[in-house]
């Protein structure tokens, strides 16, 4: 195992997953439930959420190979979604994102997906899966580092908001958001740089 890659993914995929900015999310969806069957529902999400994200690390080559993507497109494509989350962490609109439905204790939607198993975190497994399908075990460990540090921080919600108020909070996610601008731009590049490879092996 190389764990200096290890823990790269693992910082990757937390920024990503963005549990400081789903925090406030996920306390208005749930601010209509006692707090012990907070804990419960938000137990029971994470886990869906990182069942269905193991199921596409896992699955990543087989969903390529049918659909026909190469992994240059996967790049580029994931690069660009990145970059949209993190300008949206930079520069919040002033919309909240998921309203809660009333009184119905939400399933599955909208907080394990697409808060938790969003597009971009299933495009960067979709990635790690198929570029290297020979370190899963690697990969694995990496998401569920991210998973279990999303998982603390979204249990322990309450609290947080409390320590950090709403102001500490969005200053977090913007420097987040920062950080995920960079990696975003590097795997812009990267999908391009090999996109430009295949067309000089190809010709």
């Amino acid at each position: 195992m190389q764990w200096q890659e290890i823990a790269s993914a693992a910082v990757t995929l937390l920024l990503i997953l963005d549990p400081l900015g789903n925090v406030p999310i996920f306390n208005s969806v749930l601010a209509n439930c006692e707090p012990s069957r907070r804990r419960h529902i938000i137990a029971r999400e994470v886990v869906l959420a990182l069942l269905i994200l193991m199921g596409f690390l896992f699955a990543g080559n087989a969903i390529l190979g049918f659909l026909g993507l190469s992994q240059s497109s996967l790049s580029i494509a994931g690069g660009v979604l990145l970059f949209i989350i993190s300008m949206r962490m930079i520069f919040p609109g002033r919309h909240r994102p998921v309203e809660a439905d009333g009184d119905e204790e939400p399933f599955l939607v909208p907080l394990a997906v697409p808060l938790i198993a969003g597009p971009s975190t299933i495009a960067i497994l979709l990635l790690l899966g198929s570029r290297e399908p020979d370190r899963m075990l690697d990969w694995s460990i990496a998401l569920f580092i991210a998973w279990l540090v999303t998982a603390a921080l979204l249990v322990a919600s309450p609290w947080l908001l409390r320590i950090l108020g709403d102001r500490g909070a969005r200053a977090l996610e913007r420097l987040m958001g920062m950080i995920l601008v960079i990696l975003a731009v590097q795997m812009l590049l990267n999908g391009i740089r090999d996109f430009i490879t295949s067309l000089n092996l190809g010709g």
